[in-house]
C-alpha cells in the first residue's frame, strides 16, 4: 500500500489568471460579496459556540487531603457534595476576612 493519497479526481492547480476571474466575480456578486478585513476580523471560531460558557473567575484543580470524618460527612449529603464544601469554605474565607486579620 502506498503513503501518497490517491484521489478519484486529481486536483488542478489555480493559476494567477484563473484566482483574479474568481475574485473578480465574487466582488461582482451582489447578494454575497467578500468579507472585509474589518469583518474577518470580527469573527470567531465555530466551535466557540459549543459547551459551557467560559467563567470570568474558573474553579482550581487542586490535589487536597480532608480528614476521613470530612469526607465523609461531605458525600454523605449527596451528589453535589463537592460544591457544597466550596462554599463552606467560601463562607469560612469571608467571616475570617470580616473580622479582621488574624495575629
Amino acid at each position: 500500500m502506498s503513503n501518497k493519497l490517491s484521489l478519484k479526481f486529481p486536483i488542478a492547480e489555480v493559476t494567477d489568471e484563473d484566482d483574479r476571474a474568481i475574485t473578480a466575480a465574487a466582488e461582482s456578486d451582489p447578494d454575497n460579496p467578500p468579507l472585509t478585513d474589518e469583518e474577518m476580523a470580527e469573527m470567531v471560531p465555530y466551535h466557540t459556540f459549543f459547551g459551557r460558557p467560559k467563567k470570568d473567575n474558573p474553579k482550581r484543580l487542586v490535589s487536597i487531603r480532608f480528614s476521613p470524618e470530612v469526607i465523609a460527612y461531605f458525600r454523605g449529603t449527596g451528589a453535589g457534595w463537592q460544591t457544597r464544601m466550596d462554599e463552606v469554605l467560601k463562607q469560612h474565607v469571608i467571616a475570617a476576612q470580616a473580622s479582621g486579620p488574624t495575629p
